[in-house]
This record gives C-alpha cells, sequence and structure tokens, in this order.
C-alpha cells in the first residue's frame, strides 16, 4: 500500500493506494493555516488513522507547495510560507518514524498523470498546472525529474516568449522579475488582462461563461489568451520535445484549449509538423496527491 499527502494551503489530502492504484482511502482536512508544527501534526494523524483502518503498513509520499533546496536542505519557494526555511522531509520522517519521499505539487502532478492517467505510457510527458499561478514538472520513462536546482518543469518564471510591444516589459512578478508566463497564464492573469482591455471586472469562470454566449470582449479575451499559452507552451516544445503535455488547474477546464492551442502552437514550434498531444489530466485535482503515493513506485 502507499500513501501520497497533498498538503496545500488551505486543505490537505491523504489517499491510500493499492498496487494497482486502486484508491482504498482518500480524505481532506483543513490545513492548519501558518501553523509549520500543526501542519506536521496534521500529517501524522492522517497518516496512522489510515493505516489503523485499513490494518496495513504502507510508504509515505507527500506533496508540497515549493521544493526542497539542494544547496540547504530546507523549503524554498512555496506560497505556504510557514514551510520556507524548514526541513519539512527530515521533521515529517522524524514524526512517522520511516523514511519519506516528497517533491513539489506540480511534479506529483505530472507524476501522476505520467503512470496512469491521461499521458500513461508516453515517454516523456510535461505537465502544467494553470490556476491561480503556474506550475510545471517533467517525467521521462516513468521518472520524475528534478534537476541540480531542484525547479525542472517551472516554465511559469520564464518570460512570455515572442512578446508583442503591448505585453512587454509586462506586469510584475511575485518571484520580483517582470513579464514571466504566470503573470499571463494564471487565472488572474487573465482576468486582469480583460479588465484592463475591457474595463469590465470578471473571473476567469465568467469571462469563459461569457465567449461561450457570443460576447465579443471575452472572445477576444480567451483568443489572447489561447495564443500566448501556444508561445509558451511551443518555447517548452523547442527545448525538450515531449509526447505529451497535460493541463491542470482551473484554467484546464476551458475546454476548447485543447483544440485551439495545437491549431496556433505550430507557428512558434521549430519543426514541420508538432506530434506533441495536448490533453486534460485524468484525475483532475486528485492527481498531486495520486503523484505523491506513485513517488515509491
Amino acid at each position: 500500500m502507499r500513501i501520497g499527502i497533498d498538503l496545500g494551503g488551505t486543505k490537505t489530502e491523504i489517499m491510500a493506494l493499492a498496487d494497482d492504484g486502486e484508491v482504498l482511502i482518500r480524505r481532506r482536512v483543513q490545513t492548519p493555516a501558518g501553523d509549520y508544527q500543526g501542519s506536521i501534526r496534521t500529517i501524522v494523524d492522517l497518516v496512522q488513522g489510515v493505516e489503523h483502518e485499513l490494518g496495513m503498513h504502507a510508504s509515505v509520499g507527500v506533496a508540497t507547495p515549493g521544493a526542497i533546496s539542494p544547496a540547504s536542505g530546507l523549503i524554498k519557494n512555496a506560497n505556504s510560507v510557514c514551510l520556507n526555511g524548514r526541513p519539512l522531509d527530515r521533521d515529517l520522517a522524524d514524526a512517522l518514524g520511516r523514511e519519506i519521499r516528497l517533491a513539489n505539487d506540480a511534479d506529483c502532478f505530472t507524476l501522476s498523470e505520467a503512470v496512469d492517467g491521461a499521458a500513461a505510457g508516453a515517454g516523456s510527458v510535461f505537465g502544467v498546472i494553470i490556476g491561480t499561478g503556474t506550475g510545471g514538472g517533467i517525467v521521462i520513462h516513468g521518472q520524475l525529474l528534478s534537476g541540480p536546482n531542484a525547479i525542472a518543469g517551472e516554465w511559469g518564471h520564464n518570460p512570455l516568449p515572442w512578446p508583442s510591444a503591448a505585453e512587454s516589459p509586462g506586469h510584475q512578478c511575485y518571484c520580483g522579475l517582470r513579464g514571466c508566463i504566470e503573470t499571463f497564464l494564471s487565472g488572474p492573469g487573465l482576468a486582469r488582462q480583460h479588465r484592463e482591455q475591457c474595463q469590465q471586472d470578471l473571473s476567469p469562470a465568467e469571462i469563459v461563461r461569457r465567449a461561450e454566449h457570443g460576447d465579443q470582449q471575452a472572445g477576444q479575451s480567451l483568443m489572447q489568451y489561447e495564443d500566448r499559452l501556444a508561445r509558451a507552451l511551443a518555447s517548452v516544445i523547442n527545448v525538450i520535445d515531449p509526447e505529451v503535455i497535460v493541463l491542470g488547474g482551473g484554467m484546464s477546464n476551458i475546454g476548447r484549449l485543447y483544440a485551439n492551442v495545437p491549431a496556433i502552437w505550430g507557428r512558434y514550434v521549430f519543426s514541420d509538423r508538432v506530434d506533441t498531444r495536448l490533453c486534460q489530466a485524468a484525475y483532475g485535482d486528485s492527481s498531486g496527491v495520486r503523484g505523491a503515493a506513485w513517488l515509491w513506485a
């Protein structure tokens, strides 16, 4: 049995998987906001409760915001800031009395979809989370790629490729730079673009709904979003040439992306034909916790 934990900013989820991927138990609880020790206690209580109920000892993998710095061994880049600068993997191992494996939530998402999700069987997979932010991960022949800096797949903090004059230098990103992909392709990025161009303060879901009902301004905002997404993914294809790109996060629910973006990205990919497949995640918001369990595959 494998246990996966998805430690989010508001919710912590646990899932126990059988060897064949069958879900044995799945639960969600509130994450103690801003409480590092409370987060550890929450994970320990969840693991012990599931193991007691199923009568089995399990491996434990954890998906987190941020990643472990190879330089310090501490969590970095987490938007749950109470985790930053902490030896989360070591503290959890001590609390649980066993080795644990820990990876960035976007990496776990990608691993899940590569093992038995939308990209099962593909030799190379780029996983994309587009929601309140942007994240990414890379799996090659079933193995998660981390890299010497533990940032493989972090496409959202590259600049938007082939920017127009109106897109440059771009908005300030929380990372300290301007014009990052995240500032354009996150849900808040789409809402801001529509607000600035159309003077309408709408949520991404409302922009999509209005576009589906023929609203020209909303439709234009989505067309611009699709072109930006196509450029951003084309730059990834030009570097790693993945067989499959899997989209997750709230923005991945925009159904028209899967036809429109591949129809555009050929303008930017350095090839006479693009055979990369773009698809939606099979497991939705469960991919992170499933991928955490598969860290022990």
